[in-house]
């Protein structure tokens, strides 16, 4: 070999050997925030100890069970330990305007989540399940840092139990998906027209009778076409205590809804004195929305739904009722002598005016137990429907201040016009987020295109919408099967519109990171939708 060819290999070896390994990227769902990447990995041990502060003693559990359950790697505890492959600290000076936030960072030396509260070390356990990957024989971490926090406070999925009753174990499988997306609002729809699902001891025929009906409608709406099957099943209050707990051991708030003043033929099937026409029906079999109502005008209902709200703010520690408050048809209110006379004696000219000052009723008493109320956005006094033609009367009546809107039908002005008014509103559109809706009317890109803040609302305006939640309805999915197709994969688009930030957000970025879910969820036994 000539001389100066020799030197030629020598001059560019160091240039090979300093030549930086590439990275293995993260694929997170939802996106964090800010990843900031370094060369190399972390590879762990047969037996990782996790060390945390002893107020953090839960989450390592968690922690370690998921280590188990998803790696088969069994992990030691080392409680205040200062030394572990992982660790977990609370720090307050950690994204101190993010509550929920969380750094994770992995070293050469172990990986460490720090946050100011227990939700963001939670938060950053779940990214934490996400980036370990198998490599060559070892579990590892492609080294770097994380900085994340949720765009949105209320980040919801709801289940809609009122139509088909599904059960705990169905219920603690969607709160691990949940958690695992970092979705912290578990909106339980326990009570509508074909089923009431929550025992209430003062009232026991509204699960005796109430929870259950003769058939089902199939295949739509009006279809007028029925299973034949009865159907029925409601929660003990133990068992509504039971899951509580486990959202809480995964952060996650459980607001229940119970529907009022309409969707109430369950209940007027098992008491027939709190409708409005007083007369005795069955569950409905049909799907859609009925005619029967609350006689709002009766002191007698009025208190019977406030014995109700009393057992259920006893059972539920979060501070937010959701009323539901939709659909309401006011045909039965407007052929009553006693809703007109009583119409009459509070100046109340219309029906919608009469639903927003009861609303506000139940708001006041809400209020008076420490909790808030919430309902979907008729509670307004909003006309939305066809059939309330005629009621287009300025509602008088000012919907309570301290009231949730949650916006699920009507145009962005509607909204626009609560937030003015200083109401707090969960943008729930329904044209993109609910679930029930086939894949050929709200594909998987349309629901990753969502924004809880529509275009050319003013920052003070944004302010006052607190997040967004997906709606599992429950007319059609009489399986677990077929529930879950309709859920999965949307449920990680919506994660995401509720946690990432718009600029943030990309499509492809998205499906790559879905894959791996997606593969986790078919060996879970789940057939999901699909992705075109």
């Amino acid at each position: 070999m000539k001389l100066n060819t020799l030197f030629a290999i020598l001059l560019f070896l160091p240039l090979f050997a300093c030549e930086t390994p590439p990275v293995k990227e993260y694929t997170i769902l939802p996106e964090p925030q800010e990843i900031t990447y370094q060369s190399g990995f972390y590879k762990f041990g047969k037996q990782p100890t996790i060390s945390y502060s002893a107020n953090l003693q839960a989450e390592a559990q968690l922690l370690q069970s998921y280590l188990a359950a998803d790696f088969k790697l069994p992990a030691t505890l080392k409680e205040n330990g200062k030394k572990g492959n992982i660790s977990l600290r609370l720090d307050p000076t950690v994204l101190p305007d993010h509550p929920e936030g969380y750094t994770l960072n992995v070293q050469s030396g172990g990986i460490k989540i720090t946050a100011n509260s227990k939700d963001g070390i939670a938060h950053g356990i779940q990214t934490l399940r996400q980036i370990i990957i198998q490599q060559d024989t070892k579990l590892s971490v492609q080294k770097g840092s994380i900085n994340d926090y949720p765009q949105f406070s209320w980040r919801a999925f709801m289940l809609d139990e009122g139509r088909y009753f599904k059960g705990k174990k169905v219920v603690f499988a969607l709160l691990d998906e949940m958690a695992r997306l970092k979705m912290n609002r578990f909106h339980w729809h326990l009570t509508d027209d074909q089923g009431w699902r929550i025992e209430i001891k003062k009232y026991p025929k509204l699960t005796e009778i109430g929870a259950f009906r003769d058939s089902s409608e199939i295949n739509h709406f009006g279809s007028n076409v029925f299973d034949g099957k009865p159907h029925g099943g409601f929660y003990t209050q133990e068992d509504i205590k039971e899951v509580i707990r486990y959202a809480a051991d995964r952060h996650i708030q459980v607001v229940p809804e119970i529907e009022m003043p309409g969707h109430a033929s369950a209940a007027i099937a098992a008491y027939p004195w709190i409708g409005t026409s007083g007369k005795e029906i069955k569950v409905p079999c049909r799907f859609g929305v009925q005619y029967d109502v609350y006689n709002v005008a009766d002191p007698k209902v009025v208190q019977f739904l406030t014995d109700v709200l009393e057992e259920v703010i006893a059972l539920f520690p979060f501070p937010v009722i959701h009323i539901g408050g939709d659909e309401v048809r006011y045909n039965q209110w407007k052929a009553s002598p006693t809703v007109q006379k009583y119409m009459a004696q509070n100046q109340l000219r219309t029906p919608p005016e009469l639903q927003v000052f009861f609303t506000n009723y139940i708001s006041n008493f809400l209020a008076s137990k420490n909790r808030r109320m919430m309902g979907w956005n008729e509670i307004t006094g909003d006309r939305l429907h066809e059939y309330q033609d005629g009621e287009d009367v300025q509602i008088r009546q000012q919907l309570a201040p301290s009231a949730i809107v949650h916006f699920w039908k009507g145009e962005n002005e509607l909204i626009k016009r609560a937030v003015d008014k200083g109401l707090e509103v969960v943008n729930s559109n329904h044209l993109f987020t609910y679930i029930d809706y086939g894949y050929d009317t709200t594909p998987l890109e349309k629901s990753y295109s969502f924004s809880p803040v529509p275009e050319g609302f003013t920052p003070e305006q944004a302010s006052k919408i607190i997040g967004s939640g997906c709606q599992m309805w429950g007319e059609f999915i009489p399986t677990e099967e077929s529930m879950n197709f309709k859920i999965f994969p949307r449920i990680a688009a919506y994660a995401e519109c509720g946690w990432t930030k718009a600029e943030k957000k990309d499509y492809q970025r998205f499906l790559n990171s879905l894959n791996p879910l997606l593969q986790k969820w078919i060996a879970q036994g789940i057939t999901p939708g699909p992705t075109k």
